[in-house]
Order: C-alpha cells, then sequence, then structure tokens
C-alpha cells in the first residue's frame, strides 16, 4: 500500500467506525472495572493519531441507559481531551441540520457552534442499551449532545412511519450521504420495512455522485421470525453499510450479493457476554473515502482483555472414562484443569510484547456432561484460578445437550422431534413453537378465532411470568369482540359466521391493533391477579444458562452480544422490550389487502422486482480492505463516474427496497497499483 501521503488529500474522507463500546460496563468490578474507559481511550487517541475528519459511533456507547455519575464524567472528560482543538475542519455540511439532529435545542454541527472549539466531531446513533426514555425521549446520548461533544442523529420520533434524511457532507469533490437509524424494537421495524414505512430520502439531482454510508444499530443474525432485520431491506443505493449491535467482530466488509453493497460490523469494544462470538479478535475501521470509492483499514484494539473459550464434550473421552469409572467425577475435574491451564498459557504467550493488554484474562470452559456424568463443585475449581483470570467465579459452564425425541406422533402427526434441537443452545421461544406447531397441523386443527402470535404470547406469560389467566383472558376478549363484529356485520348463516370470522382474525395479523389486544387481555390476567392478592412470579431469568449464554441460534453472521437490562446475553437494553403498541387509528385505515400480503415479498432478488435502469452496467470503481493481522484480496465494486457538481440539496422519497442504478462487479485480483483509490477505466456498456 503507498504512503499515508498519498492516501490522504483533500478530497479523501478519514473517518473512524466502532460500535458497542458499552462504557461503564462492570464498572464497579474489582478486574474489570476500567476496561471499556481504556478501550474508549485507545478509539479516541487513535482517532487524534490517524487525524480523521470525524468518529462514526454505531450505538451504545453506554452500557446502561441511565449510566453513573463516574461513567458520564469519564465519557465527557476524554471526549474534551481528544475531540476538542484547533486542528481546522475541511468538510461542509450541505443538508439542512434542523432535521439531521432533532434532538438537541442546538440543531446545528457541534464545529460550527460559535461557542466551541472542535477538532474531531463524532457522529453517533443510540442503541438498545442507552436508547431514548421518558415522556421527552431522552438517552445519556442526547446529555453529551447537548453539551457539544457528540452529534446525536438518526432518532426517529414517530412509531408509524420512519423517513430517513441524511446528513450531507461535502470535502473536495468527494460528496458523502451519512444516513443512521437509532435502534428500534426489531419486531416493530420489521413490520414498518415490510409495509413500506420506512423511508430513505436522498438529493433529487445529481444521485450518482454521493457515497451511500447507512449505519443501523439492530439484530443482523436471525432470532425468530421477526426479531432481526435482513440485510434485504435495506435499500439498494446503499454503498455501505455500519451493522451495530451484533458484538462478534466482522469489520471486513462483505458484499451482500442481492442489494450490491457492502456491510462492516465492528462488534463491540468490550467482552459483555462470555460467548463465542465475543472472542474474536477486537477492532475498529478506519474508512477512506474518496469519490465513489472507499477503503477499510482494520486497527486491532491493544487495550482490549484477552478472552479465550473452549468447549468439551465429556462423552468424547470415552478412552479415559465412563460414567461407570471409579472417581470419574475427579478424572473430569483433572481434564477440565488442564484445559484451563492450556488457555492461560495460550493467553500468557500472546501477551507477550503488548504491555497495554490486561493482565487476567478472561477464560471459560464449557463442560458438555451428558450421558450420564456429574458436574462437579465449580467454585472450589474455580478457587484455583482465582490469581489468574479476570472471571474467577464463572470459569466452568456445565450443560446438558437436550435429548431428541423420536417416534412422538399425535393425532395430527406433529414431529416434535424436529423442534428439539440437540444443540446445548437453543433460539426457539415460545411463540415460536406455537407458531410452528400450528403450521405443522392439519387443516380441521388450525385457530379459527385468535391468531398464532396472540396465542404465543398468551402462552409466554403463563409460562415465564405464571400469569395463570393470560389464555383465559385471551380467548374471553377475542371471542366478546368477534361477537360483537358479528353483530354489527349483521351476519347470520353458519357459513357466513366462519367466513366472516376468518376474515376477521387474518384482517389483525402483524397489526398493531394485534399487539393492542394481546396487551389488553395480559393487562386484565393482570389485574385479575392483584384481585386475588396474588404476587407476581418472574420465572424468565434461564438459570441454566446463566446470564451470558445467549439463546439465540448458531446461525451465521453472529454470537455475543452485551446484556439487556434482563440480564439476558442478547445485547437488549430495557427498550428491547415488547414495544408500546401505537394507536389503532393506523391499524384501522390500514386495508386488508395490505395487512394480509406476504412478506416474502421483501425478500425478492433484484431480477424479481421492479426493473433497475443500468443494473448491470460496469463502472471503474473499487473498495479494499486494509487488514493489519491477515492479508485480504482486493475487493472492486461498480459504480457510475461523477456527474458535474449542484448546489441542490432537495430530497426525493424512496422507500424501502427502491429502485437503483447500481450494478456491482467481483475481482480478487492482487494486481492493482498500490493506490486503492485508483482503478483501471472501463467504458460504460
Amino acid at each position: 500500500m503507498s504512503s499515508e501521503s498519498t492516501l490522504d488529500d483533500e478530497d479523501t474522507f478519514k473517518i473512524l467506525i466502532a460500535t458497542d463500546i458499552h462504557l461503564g460496563y462492570l464498572e464497579k468490578d474489582a478486574i474489570r472495572g476500567n476496561d471499556s474507559f481504556n478501550t474508549l481511550e485507545e478509539i479516541l487517541k487513535c482517532a487524534k493519531t490517524n487525524q480523521v475528519d470525524f468518529i462514526l459511533l454505531g450505538g451504545d456507547l453506554f452500557h446502561e441507559n441511565k449510566p453513573s455519575r463516574r461513567c458520564l464524567h469519564t465519557c465527557i472528560t476524554m471526549l474534551r481531551r481528544y475531540c476538542m482543538g484547533d486542528k481546522p475542519i475541511n468538510f461542509n455540511i450541505l443538508s439542512d441540520q434542523k432535521v439531521n439532529f432533532n434532538t438537541t435545542h442546538f440543531p446545528w454541527v457541534n464545529y460550527q457552534d460559535e461557542n466551541l472549539n472542535i477538532s474531531i466531531p463524532a457522529f453517533s446513533i443510540h442503541g438498545n442499551h442507552d436508547d431514548p426514555t421518558g415522556a421527552e425521549g431522552l438517552c445519556a446520548l442526547d446529555l453529551i449532545s447537548a453539551s457539544g461533544l457528540v452529534n446525536h442523529f438518526g432518532h426517529s420520533h414517530s412509531v408509524e412511519k420512519i423517513e430517513i434524511s441524511p446528513i450531507l457532507m461535502q470535502k473536495g469533490i468527494t460528496k458523502l450521504a451519512l444516513f443512521g437509524l437509532g435502534s428500534i424494537p426489531d419486531e416493530r421495524l420489521y413490520r414498518m420495512f415490510v409495509n413500506k414505512q420506512v423511508t430513505m430520502l436522498r438529493p433529487k439531482e445529481d444521485q450518482d455522485e454521493w457515497f451511500n454510508l447507512f449505519t443501523i444499530h439492530q439484530n443482523r443474525s436471525k432470532h425468530g421470525p421477526t426479531n432481526y432485520i435482513p440485510e434485504q431491506f435495506l435499500d439498494d443505493f446503499i454503498d455501505l453499510v455500519v451493522w451495530g449491535h451484533e458484538h462478534e467482530c466482522l469489520i471486513a466488509p462483505t458484499r451482500n450479493e442481492q442489494q450490491l453493497f457492502y456491510v462492516t460490523q465492528p462488534g463491540s469494544s468490550v467482552a459483555t457476554s462470555l460467548s463465542p462470538g465475543e472472542a474474536a479478535k477486537k477492532h475498529i475501521g478506519l474508512l477512506r473515502v474518496k469519490g465513489r470509492k472507499m477503503n477499510m483499514q482494520k486497527i486491532p484494539l491493544n487495550t482490549v482483555r484477552q478472552f479465550f473459550i473452549q468447549d468439551v464434550v465429556l462423552a468424547d473421552y470415552q478412552d479415559i472414562f465412563t460414567p461407570d469409572t471409579p472417581q470419574v467425577t475427579k478424572k473430569v475435574e483433572d481434564l477440565c484443569y488442564a484445559k484451563v491451564t492450556e488457555m492461560l498459557e495460550q493467553a500468557e504467550r500472546e501477551r507477550l510484547g503488548c504491555p497495554l493488554t490486561p493482565e487476567k484474562p478472561l477464560i471459560r470452559l464449557r463442560v458438555d456432561y451428558s450421558g450420564g456424568f456429574e458436574a462437579f463443585n465449580t467454585s472450589r475449581f474455580s478457587q484455583k484460578f482465582v490469581d489468574r483470570v479476570a472471571n474467577p467465579k464463572d470459569v466452568i459452564h456445565f450443560l446438558r445437550r437436550r435429548e431428541q425425541k423420536e417416534d412422538n406422533k399425535d393425532e395430527v402427526n406433529v414431529d416434535y422431534g424436529k423442534l428439539l434441537k440437540t444443540t446445548a443452545v437453543e433460539g426457539l421461544r415460545v411463540e415460536d413453537l406455537v407458531k410452528q406447531y400450528f403450521e405443522a397441523t392439519e387443516q380441521n386443527v388450525q385457530l379459527s378465532l385468535l391468531t398464532e402470535h396472540g396465542m404465543g404470547k398468551a402462552i409466554q406469560e403463563f409460562v415465564d411470568k405464571d400469569e395463570k389467566d393470560a389464555i383465559e383472558e385471551l380467548i374471553t376478549y377475542q371471542l366478546e369482540k368477534t361477537q360483537r363484529h358479528l353483530q354489527a356485520r349483521g351476519v347470520t348463516t353458519e357459513q357466513d359466521i366462519d367466513l366472516e370470522i376468518q376474515r376477521f382474525r387474518d384482517s389483525k395479523k402483524n397489526t398493531t391493533e394485534e399487539e393492542n389486544e394481546i396487551k389488553e387481555a395480559i393487562n386484565r390476567a393482570k389485574a385479575h391477579r392483584l384481585e386475588r392478592g396474588e404476587m407476581p412470579v418472574d420465572m424468565s431469568v434461564d438459570l441454566a444458562l446463566e446470564s451470558d449464554e445467549d439463546a439465540a441460534p448458531l446461525a451465521p453472521p453472529t454470537r455475543g452480544r452485551g446484556r439487556g437490562a434482563r440480564g439476558r446475553g442478547r445485547g437488549r437494553g430495557a427498550a428491547a422490550s415488547e414495544p408500546k403498541p401505537a394507536g389503532r387509528g393506523r391499524a384501522q385505515k390500514s386495508s386488508a389487502a395490505t395487512q394480509s400480503r406476504s412478506i416474502m415479498q421483501a425478500f425478492q432478488s433484484p431480477s424479481q422486482r421492479s426493473s433497475r435502469p443500468g443494473a448491470n452496467k460496469s463502472y471503474a470503481d473499487e473498495m479494499t480492505i486494509e487488514d493489519s493481522d491477515e492479508d485480504i484480496p482486493v475487493m472492486k465494486t461498480t459504480r457510475p463516474p461523477p456527474r458535474p457538481a449542484s448546489s441542490s440539496s432537495s430530497f426525493t422519497k424512496l422507500s424501502s427496497q427502491s429502485q437503483s442504478t447500481k450494478g456491482v462487479a467481483f475481482d480478487d485480483s492482487d494486481d492493482e497499483e498500490d493506490d486503492p483509490f485508483k482503478g483501471p477505466s472501463r467504458s460504460r456498456r
């Protein structure tokens, strides 16, 4: 690669990208209390050393929705130390800043404030851990924004319709459109994408001259039918997506072959759960954008505490011991001791020559003791490593695989064995099992009055929180409402009644009205319990998985997210619980055809959707990755050549899955010149 002087000119944006810093995580822990603060300081030092134009944060700057005074004070201190100064800002903002920064009484970028002296602007969306709450819709990020140290953007005030207006920046000839969307409950945002209620605004003129960068903070891997955001939902005119919330570091941009954009997942800057996704080496990214070309440089974080995780299946060591072997528990304990010692020795070797790395690593040994083995005393075992590891209380985690059921047939021939995975960690929830059951049953056993989603929620309340009246109240509530509907329609014949009930049930699926009905029924059940003087029983804490074992499926691309407000390992904060339903007016206005249309339309390939002009054209552009750890082949994206610049900043509305003029080619060849921004010119076809 050529020297920095040839890369960093007056036309090149330099952007430091980081997500999920989780400032304040375990700040009261004697060993790990300063980990998140040390890493934030390393990130800010890196930004200052590389003289970046701005810092882009992808959410979850704070671990708690209400961070402590120490946490806020440390954050403000470091931002003031590294982001304020006399260095000139070499880019301009062309868009309406009152729209971009709509959560503050100072609706302009901080470096243009006459009372502040900013050298490195920081732009950030909010995550699910530091999301806005309360009547005013404020979060900790708004406090930092009001102080002038961070520019908070991507906050949507509406729960019915989202319009994402970009921050339009220009440096020399390079035009950058920065889109952002703060964390929204996945189920709600999923429905909004499906119902075409998410719109991304673009300049009406010279659209092909803008490099489109989108920052999002949602589930990327699938945890349920609607508990994630598929990449195919995002608009295909985007060039690069910075994906927050997922903690596994996959910072090398990967191309989505359907939407033809690239996705980078920086991951978290601190391990907030002892899961495999957190064990990957932590990096931040230095993104360079020049014209329509980009280059991503991986920068390893040296202050991150080492984390090693290993799985042991005792049934695989039959040549050493079996459940019937004398003193088998002692032999199992000796095996685990050897495995932990091996990981500690590996940590010591890798830490040599890196003084910034904390001395004590995180160690997790997951022991599968299925097949008749017994667990030993983990507390006594952990005492042997109390001076060598950072997590002495939870070095060992015992788990037992569920037995697969065979030849389990009932009257409707449902194979429950297919629903019970043999993996140690499952991603199916109660409502998922209910839905799969009714999808597999015969037509005469299908629900006719209730929806699968409503029944699943009621059963979940019964299982998790011991709401004994939830199912009964849901049935009673739906029965009363259906009877009133039939009376209003004047339906009398049996055949017409069946058709009208089915039509009435289907019209409410995946709507706000359905959510309101479920919530009302559950509230009735809670009221009945309180009338009887019974206290709630919260059974939602999964003791078997402890606090860091994610119940998500082992599906790509990632595992391992920060713990939410309830102590689970899914990376959800308080706002990641079931969203507050919107008013019923929107649901009543929606037509039945809109509510019942297939979600699969959102997954159609570009050839199946409306035609996109120029989708097969080839242009000269490229995207490269500089990896300080390993070699990665050069990747080139094809883009239209720039047209004459225009000062127009007016927007055109493009809903999700909108048309775009973009074609993509992929080349693994490494015979290009050293300059990542220089590529062979190709004529337009």
